[in-house]
């Protein structure tokens, strides 16, 4: 039971001379968290290309315009919203996107193509949002437009009686989506705090020197037959003191 709580004490010490460690290390820390977060602000300002991106609205419906909408049973907008994800594929195959290639006169192949595509249901509903990423603000928002023109007229062509309207055309948005600056930079912080914190944490637990007679009483069976005084501590009236007075004396 005592060798227990001795181990359970000693733990604890041991806990509490890492935190004490760190605290007088702490401005080691800073440095690195300072370090590492303008490392990660200059990846994002500098180095990554920025994205940007442009939105196109279309509402899918079953021969019936948008401004006929509230004639719609609920049947009818159930069938809609069913359609969604058809459409969504549809999208999303070869043949369209090559005509969306040709209509917007972009260099980019099919399978480029699909991957600055994104698109999705609004809220569950009908309406279908389609965003478009790219490093030129300007192309998204051909592309974008490019598929509110394409995309209908593939679905006319293959289903029957089913149609797309545009709801909101796309815009050109100047506002970067990527990379983001804060956001590097706060993770270039972090990141610095838990390398330093484990380096520090490391460093401490391979330092084996004795810094207290309980550190020998919890870790060895080994009695305490003397102490050394603290040659270096001038302010105590200690050996160490009357010493370096001797010494400085006999000069």
């Amino acid at each position: 039971m005592d060798k227990k709580q001795n181990e359970k004490d000693y733990a604890s010490i041991d806990l509490l001379h890492i935190i004490k460690s760190l605290w007088k290390k702490a401005w080691v820390i800073a440095i690195a968290m300072i370090l590492v977060g303008v490392i990660g602000f200059s990846v994002a300002a500098f180095v990554i290309t920025p994205t940007y991106s442009s939105s196109v609205m279309l509402y899918v419906n079953n021969g019936m315009s948008v401004g006929d909408i509230f004639q719609l049973s609920s049947s009818q907008i159930t069938g809609a919203r069913s359609l969604v994800d058809t459409y969504i594929v549809m999208l999303q195959n070869r043949t369209t996107l090559n005509k969306v290639i040709e209509k917007a006169d972009v260099d980019y192949d099919f399978e480029d193509l699909e991957d600055m595509i994104k698109a999705e249901s609004v809220n569950g509903t009908e309406i279908i949002r389609i965003t478009v990423t790219s490093t030129d603000p300007y192309e998204a928002a051909e592309i974008a437009n490019a598929i509110a023109i394409v995309l209908p007229a593939r679905i006319s062509e293959i289903i029957k009686g089913s149609s797309m309207e545009v709801v909101d055309s796309a815009a050109v948005n100047l506002k970067k989506v990527a990379p983001s600056i804060t956001g590097y930079t706060v993770v270039g912080m972090l990141v610095g705090a838990i390398i330093s914190v484990l380096v520090l944490i490391v460093i401490d637990m391979r330092d084996d020197t004795i810094r207290s007679e309980e550190y020998i009483l919890q870790n060895y069976d080994y009695p305490i037959l003397a102490k050394i005084p603290d040659l270096t501590n001038t302010d105590s009236k200690s050996y160490g003191y009357y010493y370096k007075s001797h010494k400085h004396h006999t000069k």
